[in-house]
């Protein structure tokens, strides 16, 4: 009952924003920085008793001159592998490399990268103006479009791209990506990134629907910077449309319909971090073909049998 209530509700919902007139350029503009970086990264074996995978730090220097560190997990005695780019949430880190050992046991290679700045190695080098205090969503805000936070995470996976499909180790006709709320987020830019993901599955997507988030008990969303930023910075709301017109640049609703992958979604509809409808306003603009599953009872947590079934789906079971 519940799922065809939201179903009725958000089933046909675009998102409150407008894609920029000059939302394509801009976005050619920062791939042609990242570009002119190159592809040059650094391997480092790590010490790591498994018998199955070869665990390595691998770092590259993305825009800004920040280092990047990822792992990359790949399977021994493998010469050619598909591999998954792995995003991790909000505030976290890629995890332990222990996480990754049953996909790689089934021939997998997996990379996951730590986002500059929060809870992995990665370097964040951003010079910003203003207030820079409380989260990642504003920083830079006060800068630009030009200057957002998430503009360089986003470049960053550009780049990632671009390393990756220079292994000649491999599968570049069968990559693969995931991620859970802004994992999930980061998940779908990068499979709109790269035409040659095959596969996207992803779990509550942060950072869609700015403007309706900001309207849907902000205080206790993800999104709760909003509310911050204005209530210090702009407390009579007179910079309201230049930040929201900024952060429809970084907006995920306006990167998904250029994804060629299928995507396989979760969703809680108790999920009051980020909003079952922001989420509506990613899934409803994904073009390519898609399938949602709905968690009445669940909100920004586990779902369970979602893992086994994208255990399922790479091994080639048609769901």
């Amino acid at each position: 009952m519940r799922k065809e209530l939201a179903i009725q509700e958000w089933g046909t919902y675009q998102g409150s924003g407008v894609k920029p007139t000059d939302f394509d350029v801009y976005w050619e503009e920062s791939k042609a920085e990242v570009e002119a970086l190159g592809t040059d990264y650094c391997l480092q074996l790590i010490d790591f008793p498994s018998q199955i995978g070869e665990a390595y730090e691998l770092t590259f220097r993305g825009v800004d001159d920040a280092k990047i560190v990822c792992q990359f997990v790949k399977p021994k005695r493998l010469e050619k592998f598909p591999l998954i780019f792995q995003f991790h949430g909000y505030h976290c880190n890629s995890g332990d490399l222990v996480d990754k050992l049953p996909f790689v046991g089934e021939g997998f290679g997996i990379v996951a990268m730590d986002v500059r700045g929060q809870g992995g190695q990665s370097q964040d080098t951003l010079q910003t103006s203003g207030g820079t205090l409380k989260g990642h969503l504003i920083r830079g805000i006060e800068g630009g479009k030009e200057n957002l936070f998430y503009r360089k995470v986003y470049q960053d996976i550009y780049q990632l791209i671009k390393i990756v499909q220079s292994m000649s180790d491999v599968e570049h006709e069968n990559l693969y990506v995931s991620g859970v709320s802004q994992g999930g987020a980061l998940a779908l830019v990068c499979a709109s990134l790269c035409p040659n993901i095959k596969k996207a599955f992803v779990q509550y997507p942060f950072l869609s629907d700015f403007r309706e988030a900001y309207n849907l008990d902000v205080t206790q969303s993800a999104y709760e910077e909003l509310a911050y930023w204005f209530h210090f910075r702009d407390p009579l709301h007179e910079k309201e449309e230049e930040v929201f017109d900024n952060l429809e640049y970084i907006d995920i609703q306006h990167f998904v319909p250029a994804i060629e992958a299928d995507v396989l979604c979760g969703m809680g509809l108790e999920d009051h971090i980020c909003h079952p409808k922001t989420q509506f306003a990613v899934y409803n603009n994904i073009q390519s073909p898609k399938q949602l599953l709905f968690y009445p009872e669940y909100g920004h947590e586990y779902l369970p049998k979602y893992n086994d079934l994208v255990f399922r789906i790479l091994k080639g079971e048609r769901i």
